[in-house]
C-alpha cells in the first residue's frame, strides 16, 4: 500500500509559471514530481495546498504525494533538496495519515503581502515587494480590512477562473502593519477565491493612496461585481505564509 508523503515547501515563485503543472513552462508542481521521480523512480502526482499564481512566493505551502519506495523521510528530504532548483526549498518530509490532503484537509491558509512605501524601490527586494512610491494610510486601510473580516459573498474581489461556483469565502483576519518603509498586509481565511487575496490588496491600496474610502468596501463587497473593486495586485508581493490543519 503507497505511504502519503506530506511535505513543508518554501519557493521563490519568479521564475515559474504558478503552482499547477502546465506544458512548456516551468512550475513548482512539476519541479517537485521531476525530483520525485529522479530519486525514487515512481511518477507521481503533487497535490498543493493552494494553487499559487506565476510569481507569487510561498514559504510555508504544504503538499502531499502517494509513494511505494521505501526511502525514510529525512533521507529523502536531503535527496530532493540536493535534486530541487536552489528556489525551492523542503523545509519537511514526513509521512502522513493516509486520509491527509493538502488541498482539502486544510483548516486555514494566511497569506503575506509586502509593500515598500518610499519614493524609491529597492535592489535587494525588487522579486519580493511591490513597491508604491505614493504615501500610504496605513490607518484607513486598517479600518477598511475591518469590513472585509467575516463570511460574504467575494465576487467583488475574486477573478473568473471558472471552478468556484460558490463565491462565498470565510475571512478570519485582515492585519496592516508598518514598520519603516515597509508597509505589510496579512489575509487569513479558510479559502480563497481566484486571485481573491490580490484584489483585497488592490483595494486597501487605493484606500491608502485616497482614491478610496474606508466605509466604501461594504458597497463594493455588497455589489457582488468584479468591476466594483480595484485591479488585481502585482503577484510578486504575495507570499502563502502558513496552512493550519
Amino acid at each position: 500500500m503507497a505511504r502519503t508523503i506530506k511535505l513543508l515547501v518554501e519557493y521563490d515563485g519568479t521564475n515559474y509559471q504558478g503552482w499547477q503543472v502546465q506544458p512548456d513552462v516551468p512550475t513548482i508542481q512539476g519541479e517537485l514530481e521531476r525530483a520525485i521521480h529522479k530519486i525514487t523512480g515512481e511518477k507521481v502526482r503533487v497535490h498543493g495546498a493552494g494553487r499559487t499564481d506565476a510569481g507569487v512566493h510561498a514559504l510555508g505551502q504544504v503538499a502531499n504525494f502517494p509513494l511505494s519506495h521505501p526511502m525514510p523521510c529525512e533521507k529523502m528530504r536531503l535527496a530532493l533538496n540536493a535534486v530541487l532548483p536552489r528556489d525551492i526549498v523542503l523545509h519537511e518530509v514526513e509521512e502522513a495519515d493516509g486520509t491527509f490532503h493538502a488541498r482539502y484537509s486544510a483548516r486555514l491558509k494566511r497569506y503575506r503581502y509586502l509593500i515598500l512605501n518610499r519614493p524609491f524601490p529597492s535592489a535587494l527586494d525588487r522579486n519580493t515587494v511591490v513597491h508604491v512610491a505614493r504615501p500610504l494610510d496605513v490607518d484607513a486601510m486598517r479600518e477598511a480590512a475591518k469590513g472585509l473580516v467575516g463570511t460574504f459573498d467575494f465576487s467583488s474581489f475574486a477573478c473568473n477562473s471558472g471552478e468556484e461556483e460558490n463565491p462565498t469565502r470565510t475571512v478570519t483576519d485582515i492585519s496592516v502593519s508598518r514598520q519603516g518603509d515597509y508597509i505589510t498586509i496579512e489575509i487569513e481565511a479558510v479559502s480563497f477565491l481566484y486571485k481573491m487575496a490580490r484584489s483585497i490588496v488592490a483595494t486597501l491600496l487605493d484606500v491608502g493612496k485616497g482614491k478610496l474610502k474606508p466605509g466604501d468596501i461594504l458597497g463594493i463587497l455588497g455589489a457582488r461585481d468584479r468591476s466594483k473593486s480595484s485591479a488585481t495586485a502585482p503577484a510578486k508581493g504575495l507570499c502563502l505564509i502558513r496552512v493550519e490543519y
